[in-house]
């Protein structure tokens, strides 16, 4: 019982602390982050501080050790899990950690495209200050560039490039704002969801092989997938065998997904139809 008794007290403790709170404690433990014994709560340690969260650009054992008091600011709170989130970063750059929390969600930020990486793109904002680790306080990641299908970073944007971004959230683990470029944009599959309809015929280039079908491009800016059974009445274990990349080839639709985004095409149920553009008869 005095198992389940921490758990509820835990529970009830954490549950009076709100996001944004500063909370102090003293150092349980340090390893791949730090642990904190929350002031009111000596049973065990509640706080915890991830390695970026703690101190940006230097490492955990290098800036807290056990016993040590610190103040940190909560950034979530898992109930489940029975801890609080906290950034000690926060309380080092007030001013960077004021800018973002004032942000919401939807707003439009502007700014210029500061470095170009493989795993997304930093934005230097116009308003806002600068970061103390990163090129840019916005970073934009790869699938929120475009709607477009695109092979680099490079081949949308550019560094020093001005853009509009669509704010998404606050990012308290590296300090920064996600922001969306695609958001800004219309999205082209709707507008092709609108005038296409299951059951039509249509012409694209093969542009990928995969081992569960091939992609083809039926319009510049919206590609389906004809999975390796729809590729021919006669089963057939890899797409080479039957396309190549740059194949011209006529497809029918069999499922438009708005929501997620998806076309499914069929070659094979092409040559019940020679209509292209209008749906096959039953």
């Amino acid at each position: 019982m005095a198992g389940a008794s921490d758990d509820e007290d835990s529970r009830r403790f954490l549950a009076a602390l709100q996001v944004g709170d500063l909370c102090s404690g003293t150092v349980a433990e340090v390893s791949r982050g730090v642990s904190v014994t929350l002031d009111g709560f000596a049973a065990r340690p509640l706080g915890f501080v991830g390695p970026l969260d703690l101190s940006w650009g230097q490492g955990p054992v290098a800036v807290v050790e056990v016993g040590q008091r610190i103040t940190s600011e909560v950034t979530s709170i898992d109930l489940d899990q029975g801890r609080a989130r906290l950034s000690r970063a926060a309380m080092e750059h007030p001013e960077l950690w004021a800018f973002l929390k004032s942000l919401r969600v939807g707003e439009m930020l502007s700014g210029k495209i500061a470095s170009i990486e493989r795993f997304g793109i930093f934005v230097a904002l116009d308003d806002g200050p600068e970061h103390p680790v990163f090129p840019g306080v916005g970073f934009i990641t790869i699938p929120e560039l475009s709607w477009r299908r695109f092979e680099t970073a490079s081949d949308v944007v550019q560094v020093g490039q001005r853009v509009s971004c669509e704010f998404l959230q606050f990012d308290t683990w590296n300090g920064e704002a996600r922001l969306s470029l695609r958001a800004t944009q219309p999205d082209p599959f709707q507008a092709f969801a609108e005038g296409t309809m299951v059951g039509q015929t249509l012409r694209g280039r093969v542009t990928k092989l995969v081992p569960f079908g091939v992609f083809v491009q039926v319009t510049p800016d919206i590609e389906g997938l004809v999975h390796l059974q729809e590729l021919t009445w006669t089963p057939v274990e890899a797409p080479e065998t039957v396309v190549q990349v740059g194949d011209k080839i006529t497809v029918v639709v069999t499922e438009v997904d708005r929501e997620r985004r998806r076309l499914a095409l069929s070659r094979r149920q092409a040559s019940a139809t020679r209509v292209p553009g209008h749906p096959r008869r039953p």
